[in-house]
């Protein structure tokens, strides 16, 4: 389960409706949720305002802290 998932869900949000607050595409949010499709910084900002949290919320523990690789 990705990040975005688990705050969406937190949230009791579905994916329609987060897709209709940040006018990103509902397809394109499963595919970020599944693995299959990477977001773009802007995306990112997009999700995290219309769940009222950081960007960095929604990136994995390695991308955040910046351990990635190491």
């Amino acid at each position: 389960m990705t990040k975005l998932q688990q705050i969406r869900q937190q949230r009791g949000m579905s994916v329609t409706e987060l897709a209709r607050k940040s006018k990103v595409a509902y397809s394109y949010i499963y595919e970020i949720e599944q693995g299959s499709k990477s977001p773009t910084i802007r995306t990112l900002q997009k999700l995290a305002v219309a769940l009222g949290v950081k960007v960095s919320d929604l990136l994995d523990e390695e991308l955040a802290t910046g351990t990635v690789g190491r």
